[in-house]
């Protein structure tokens, strides 16, 4: 997993790399786009946090019947709701970056890439649908081909379609979506023609059979508060965004390229929140429990390990990983600024999404999906209402570090009340 996601991750790297060639004015559009694309994606993140839940307890407690019946229910999901909310985001893309105060200048450029993107968001859906049923099965290697398929030819088309190749000259931002979308349609066949070779493969005469509204509605227990936890700290990223913008562009333009820089230096910490959802489900379902506490203190521990190291390294080198986005000398003081404060909230933030992942496997999403809201809503973003005003575009960057540290230990709390207090008490 940690292959799979490092790939998918890179995605957001390399198109912020070329997009910054283009212009700041671009490099600025896309950190607009960059919260919400992030939010949209965790609706498909949730549908396979549910699947992954049915299909792995099933399996553990020796019900095969079943988990065939909910993997193949949740490919069937996924396209009724991938072409939903394409529609939606056609109807509501302008209007939501104009709430967001991005600039007259830059919504040309913001539109240029959501339109493409939204009519191809149904692939993104059909993805990670058949990734959840892989993930329930434990078949780590096909789930994270599938994520390193998508980002290979992502990485192929971006200089072509973005800033041109071969002689050429490219779509510029909205090359970028078309890129992406070519690497969903890859990423969605080779998907399906693996989950085909598993030992739960998709038939139409099994959907016929199915138990639609039960199905649906264990699948929708988990998926619901998984894509809405997953998707609240994008939203409180979004209003962060809004806050920085009253700095100016180049503020947003470091915010964005510094946020990208982030999402890729975790990749351990979300590799280990995705599978740590197969491992405790199968084994909360045959009643070892002892194996899901042992699994969540190894995650836990790794957690703080890894992300004091990693902020150290951040922190030490942001002179040069800021010098890779742009030549602007305030868009890079900007990222600098970002790494050296927000970066020491990695260990924190890594417990709270290996909570997250652990609760949801057992079918407590909702408690998930607490925690989740009390970090944006109690902590981030009052945080950076206050700060701001005192300490400009530093104060939004502490408020983020703040709700990763207040966030992460209310992770903790949570999971030794459900894993060891609550478990002891039963």
């Amino acid at each position: 997993m940690l292959l799979g996601v490092a790939a998918i991750m890179s995605v957001g790297i390399i198109d912020a790399y070329f997009i910054g060639q283009l212009s700041a004015e671009a490099l600025a559009a896309v950190s607009f786009i960059f919260p919400v694309t992030v939010a949209l994606s965790s609706l498909g993140v949730g549908l396979m946090a549910g699947t992954s839940s049915v299909v792995s307890r099933a399996l553990g407690s020796g019900d095969r019947a079943r988990a065939h019946d909910r993997a193949n229910l949740s490919i069937a999901l996924a396209a009724i709701c991938g072409l939903a909310f394409a529609g939606l985001i056609l109807a509501l893309r302008m209007p939501l970056f104009e709430l967001m105060q991005a600039d007259v200048e830059l919504l040309p450029l913001i539109d240029a890439y959501m339109l493409p993107f939204a009519l191809g968001f149904p692939l993104f859906f059909l993805m990670f649908g058949i990734n959840g049923g892989l993930r329930g099965q434990g078949a780590a290697k096909k789930s994270s081909s599938i994520l390193i398929a998508y980002a290979a030819v992502n990485w192929v088309l971006d200089p072509i379609l973005i800033t041109g190749a071969f002689g050429f000259e490219g779509f510029g931002i909205a090359g970028a979506a078309y890129a992406t979308i070519g690497g969903w349609l890859v990423a969605a066949a080779l998907g399906f023609f693996m989950f085909q070779s598993e030992g739960l493969p998709f038939s139409f005469a099994c959907l016929k059979r199915l138990h639609w509204a039960d199905g649906t509605k264990a699948i929708m227990k988990v998926a619901g508060p998984a894509a809405f936890s997953n998707s609240v700290n994008p939203m409180g990223l979004a209003v962060l965004t809004a806050l920085i913008a009253q700095q100016g562009q180049d503020a947003v333009a470091g915010f964005g390229a510094g946020g990208r820089l982030q999402s890729f230096a975790v990749v351990p910490l979300l590799a280990l929140s995705g599978s740590i959802g197969a491992i405790v489900g199968q084994n909360w379902g045959a009643e070892r429990f002892d194996r899901v506490r042992r699994a969540v203190l190894l995650a836990g521990g790794f957690c703080i390990a890894y992300g004091l190291v990693t902020a150290a390294l951040l922190v030490w080198a942001r002179e040069s990983l800021a010098g890779l986005f742009s030549d602007d000398a305030a868009v890079q003081g900007q990222i600098m600024r970002y790494l050296s404060i927000a970066a020491w909230g990695y260990a924190t933030y890594g417990i709270l999404i290996v909570s997250n992942g652990a609760m949801n496997a057992v079918g407590y999403a909702g408690i998930a999906l607490g925690q989740s809201v009390f970090r944006m809503a109690a902590l981030m973003v009052p945080a950076a209402f206050l700060l701001r005003p005192g300490w400009g575009a530093d104060g939004v960057y502490a408020a983020e570090l703040l709700a990763n540290l207040g966030g992460g230990l209310t992770g903790a709390a949570l999971l030794w009340w459900l894993f060891w207090h609550r478990r002891k008490a039963a």
